[in-house]
C-alpha cells in the first residue's frame, strides 16, 4: 500500500510553531483534528473544530497531565495495520478508528535543563507519552505517517495535496527521522541523570547524540562530506559559535578553532593563541592584546599565514587593524565590538566566531576518538601543576622569571601533538616542535623554528614526556635553553639530570604527563 489517505490525525506538540496553518490546511481537506490540551486551545483559537484526545480514549486527563494519550483508543489507532482483517475488525468492535497522521514533538527537557533548572523541574520534563506514540507510529509507518520537526509541515503538506495521501518513501523517511528524534531524547535524559547521581561518566553504556547544526563544504579533504553536531553540552567554543562574517566553515577551520580556544582558555591573562593544522605555532600572554599578538606572531610568522587566532579577550579595533595584516582563516573569541567588526569586514571572507564566552579550562567533561567498530572515550586533560609542587631536580634552581616561563610553556606543551616540545621566553612561545616520532627530533624542530623567529637563546623548554635520552636536553643546551620543565619518571633520569647540570640548566619535574595523539 504506497498512498495512504489521511482521513484522521492527531496533534499534540510542545513546539508549536505552524501548527495552526499545517491543522487549516489538513482541515481544509476534510481531516478529522485530534489533539491535546495546549495544542488544542490554540487550534480552536485559530477557528478550527478538534476533537479532545480525552473525547477519544473516554478517560479525559488526569494525574495532572501525565496521562493523557496512554491508552488503547490512541495506540491501537496508530498501530493498526491496514492490510490485517483481524486488527480492522479489533478496531471496529471497539469503535476505534485508524489514525493515519501523527504530528507530535516532545516536552522541552533539553532545553530545561539548559535552563539550570532543578531536579524536581527536570522530572516533569520528561515525555512519556509523546515518545510512546511517536514510536508506535514510526513502527507503523507502512501505514502511519509521524512528523516530528516542523520542519516537515510543508512537504508532507504537499504531498498529500498532490497524491491525496502520504506515500511509503516518505513515511519510511518519517519514521527514521523519529526514531532519531526518540533516541536522542532518551540520550540527554540518561545523561543528565547520571550527571545528577554523579555517576561514572564511563559507565557500561556510553550514550552519545548531536543535532546538525551546520553541513559543511567537505570534511578533511574535498572527496569527504562532513558536518557539525552539537551535543547538549553547552561549552563555549567553536561548535556552538555565532559566525559574524566570512566564508562558509569547513571541517578544518573547525577542528583548528576549536584547539585554538581551549588553549586559550587555560590563561587568565590576556592571551592569543595561533594555531596551524591543529597545533599552536604562536602563543603569548601579557597586558596590551596588540603587544600579545605582535608576540604571538613572531614565534613562526610564516606557519601564521593562513592560521587560526583565538583570543580570551573581546577583540576591539586597534587588535583588529593588526589582525587584517595578515592572512587568516579564522579569528574566534568571546566578542567583537563594532569598531572591530568595522575593521574586519574589510577582510570578507575572514571568518569571525563570537563564542560569547571562555571555557572553564579546569572544567571536567569527557572526549571521544572513533576507532573502526567502536570509539575511545576518556576524561578531559584538566591536569594543572601547583607551582610549589614542582620538583627541582638540578643543582640550580630556575630563577623566577624562568619560572613563569615555564608555568606558560607547560600550560601550552599540552595542547601540542605529541612527542612535544614547546621553547618560551618571556611567556611567549618562541618555537615548537610537534607531532615527531622522537623527542630528540621534536627538540630539533623547536630550536629551528625559533632560529626562524626570535631564536632560542635564553628560553625555557616544556616536554609533555619524559626525556627518554640525554640526547634531546643536550641539544637544548646547544641553542641556549637556560630551564627545562618536564614529568619525570624515565629509568635514564640520573643521565638527563647530570646533563642538565653538565650544561648549567635548571630543571624542574611535574610528575604530569600530557601526551595528546
Amino acid at each position: 500500500m504506497d498512498v495512504i489517505p489521511v482521513r484522521r490525525a492527531l496533534l499534540s506538540v510542545s513546539d508549536k510553531r505552524g501548527i495552526a496553518d499545517f491543522a487549516r490546511r489538513l482541515a481544509a481537506r476534510g481531516v478529522e483534528l485530534i489533539s491535546t490540551g495546549g495544542t488544542a486551545r490554540l487550534l480552536r483559537e485559530a477557528g478550527l473544530a478538534v476533537v479532545e484526545v480525552g473525547e477519544v480514549t473516554g478517560a479525559g486527563e488526569f494525574l495532572d497531565g501525565r496521562v493523557k494519550t496512554l491508552h488503547p483508543a490512541v495506540h491501537a489507532a496508530l498501530l493498526a495495520r491496514r492490510d490485517r482483517e483481524d486488527h480492522l475488525r479489533a478496531l471496529e468492535a471497539r469503535g476505534i478508528a485508524p489514525i493515519d497522521l501523527l504530528v507530535a514533538n516532545l516536552y522541552p527537557f533539553e532545553e530545561t535543563v539548559a535552563d539550570g533548572a532543578g531536579m524536581e523541574a527536570c522530572v516533569e520534563q520528561v515525555d512519556i507519552g509523546g515518545p510512546a506514540m511517536i514510536r508506535a507510529a514510526a513502527k507503523n509507518h507502512a501505514f502511519t505517517a509521524v512528523v516530528v520537526e516542523p520542519e516537515d509541515y510543508e512537504p508532507v503538506l504537499a504531498e498529500i495535496e498532490a497524491r491525496g495521501g502520504t506515500t511509503l518513501a516518505t513515511r519510511r523517511r518519517l519514521a527514521a527521522r523519529a526514531f532519531r528524534r526518540t533516541a536522542a531524547y532518551d540520550v540527554a535524559i540518561a545523561r543528565w541523570l547520571g550527571e545528577a547521581l554523579g555517576e561514572d561518566p564511563l559507565a557500561e553504556r556510553f550514550v552519545l547524540a548531536g543535532t546538525r547544526a551546520l553541513s559543511l563544504r567537505y570534511g578533511e579533504n574535498p572527496h569527504q562530506r562532513a558536518a557539525l553536531y552539537r551535543t547538549e553540552e553547552r561549552r563555549p567554543g567553536a561548535a556552538r559559535a555565532r559566525r559574524l562574517q566570512g566564508a562558509e566553515l569547513g571541517y578544518n577551520n573547525l577542528l583548528d578553532a576549536d584547539a585554538a580556544f581551549e588553549l586559550v582558555a587555560e590563561f587568565d591573562e590576556p592571551a592569543v593563541v595561533i594555531v596551524k593544522h591543529n597545533n599552536p605555532c604562536g602563543v603569548a600572554v601579557g597586558r596590551d592584546l596588540v603587544e600579545v599578538w605582535k608576540r604571538a606572531l613572531a614565534s613562526d610568522p610564516v606557519s601564521a599565514y593562513g592560521g587560526i587566532v583565538a583570543v580570551n579577550r573581546p577583540v576591539e579595533a586597534d587588535l583588529a587593524g593588526e589582525l587584517t595584516r595578515l592572512f587568516l582563516e579564522v579569528v574566534i573569541a568571546p566578542a567583537f565590538t563594532a569598531e572591530a567588526r568595522t575593521v574586519l569586514a574589510a577582510k570578507k571572507r575572514l571568518r569571525l566566531l563570537e563564542t560569547g564566552g571562555v571555557p572553564e579550562a579546569g572544567r571536567d567533561g569527557v572526549t571521544v576518538r572513533a576507532l573502526a567498530g567502536g570509539f575511545l572515550v576518556q576524561e578531559r586533560d584538566v591536569g594543572r601543576v601547583d607551582p610549589t609542587a614542582l620538583e627541582v631536580v638540578t643543582k640550580r634552581a630556575p630563577t623566577e622569571a624562568e619560572l613563569q616561563d615555564l608555568l606558560f610553556a607547560w600550560k601550552v606543551v599540552k595542547h601540542v601533538r605529541s612527542n612535544a616540545i614547546v621553547l618560551a621566553r618571556a611567556r611567549a612561545t618562541v618555537g615548537v616542535g610537534a607531532g615527531q616520532m622522537s623527542r630528540v627530533d621534536a627538540v630539533r624542530l623547536a630550536v629551528a623554528k625559533a632560529r626562524e623567529g626570535r631564536g632560542s637563546r635564553g628560553a625555557v623548554l616544556a616536554s609533555d614526556a619524559f626525556f627518554p635520552f640525554a640526547d634531546g636536553l643536550v641539544e637544548a643546551a646547544k641553542a641556549g635553553i637556560t630551564a627545562a620543565i618536564q614529568p619525570g619518571g624515565s629509568v635514564r633520569d640520573a643521565e638527563v639530570i647530570a646533563a642538565a647540570d653538565a650544561h648549567g640548566l635548571a630543571m624542574v619535574f611535574t610528575r604530569m604527563r600530557h601526551f595528546r595523539h
